[in-house]
């Protein structure tokens, strides 16, 4: 048979010498089938690889048995977060579909709407939606929200201790007697950005420190975004002797940005993340960070969408994890002497 062809129930039918509605029989475990052609059918799907389609297989039992990683794009956070949803759905009778559209920036709101409907009925039986725009509306298909927008709803989420962690952070900036620490926020949208800013924020006024609106800035999120608003932080005449940058991949743009401007890293200035993705421990030098549980998120929100798709009801139906501060080499001490930039 030529390689390129897919195997379809005729070419299993014609090469077991059946009818296409014995396969079909064999192939969904219905009676009227001898056990001898049974097996011989199901020797030649073996032989041949016959996989029927997902569409297929849910027009007739109207479940797939796959369950979705649905993202906005992917990134280093949605990478750690499907290694533990694939690690969860091991032996649960399910396969696993990661989607992404591309995350084309006009289509960053509303999203999961649009790849629930394109999936949702014919390719999967529920979802986890990462980071979603949008947790108000009724999808028709079980779901479940990791990190969403505009925070807890209805919808079952799961989290992590976003503003105890940016405490954590800023507070370990202190201990290391840093009073002038810049923030490089996420994005404005995205709850878990306001929970990093408030906890900075808390941990400074608690500390007796003023609020320095000019030593706040928005990163975005991302190492392009990042990029100017770490520039800007690190040539302020007086500038922070401290960043504390709300995910790790700005904190690595703006130990880069600092290093391109003459400044060593911590030396010079002090620099911490927040998600503990595996590129942080890679950095040079290695970042401090906030380690949120990532790939445990992703496990916890696959076995709550297992136990919705099987009618039970869940325990909890908002879960928060808890964060921890990992010290690496990128912190140190404040400076005696605060400079410009020597390049």
């Amino acid at each position: 048979m030529d390689p390129q062809h897919r195997v379809t129930i005729t070419d299993v039918a014609r090469e077991a010498g059946v009818s296409v509605a014995t396969v079909s029989k064999v192939i969904n475990e219905r009676y009227g089938v001898a056990a001898a052609t049974g097996a011989k059918v199901r020797a030649v799907i073996e032989t041949l690889g016959y996989e029927s389609s997902l569409v297929a297989r849910s027009l007739r039992s109207h479940h797939t048995n796959v369950i979705g990683i649905l993202v906005a794009d992917f990134e280093p956070f949605s990478a750690e977060l499907l290694k533990g949803a694939a690690q969860a759905i091991r032996g649960a009778g399910y396969e696993l579909l990661a989607y992404s559209a591309g995350g084309a920036a006009e289509e960053l709101v509303g999203w999961e709407r649009r790849y629930l409907s394109r999936l949702s009925g014919t390719l999967i039986d529920g979802a986890v939606l990462v980071t979603p725009t949008v947790v108000d509306a009724q999808y028709g298909t079980p779901v479940v929200a990791v990190d969403p927008h505009t925070g807890r709803s209805g919808m079952p989420t799961v989290d992590s201790d976003n503003l105890k962690g940016a405490m954590v952070a800023t507070e370990h900036l202190l201990s290391l007697g840093h009073r002038r620490i810049g923030f490089l926020g996420g994005r404005p949208d995205l709850e878990s950005a306001r929970l990093r800013e408030e906890g900075y924020r808390a941990a400074l006024t608690a500390a007796g420190i003023a609020i320095d609106p000019e030593l706040i800035r928005v990163g975005g999120y991302r190492p392009e975004s990042a990029e100017e608003p770490a520039h800007a932080l690190l040539t302020l005449p007086e500038r922070p002797t401290a960043v504390f940058a709300a995910n790790d991949l700005s904190a690595i743009r703006t130990m880069q940005v600092a290093q391109r401007l003459g400044l060593d890293v911590p030396s010079d200035v002090s620099v911490i993340g927040f998600d503990n993705v595996p590129e942080s421990g890679l950095a040079s030098p290695p970042l401090t960070t906030i380690a949120q549980p990532i790939q445990e998120m992703g496990r916890h929100a696959v076995r709550m969408l297992l136990e919705l798709l099987s009618g039970r009801e869940l325990d909890m139906t908002h879960v928060t994890l808890p964060t921890e501060l990992i010290v690496r080499q990128s912190c140190g001490s404040v400076p005696a002497q605060v400079g410009a930039p020597r390049a």
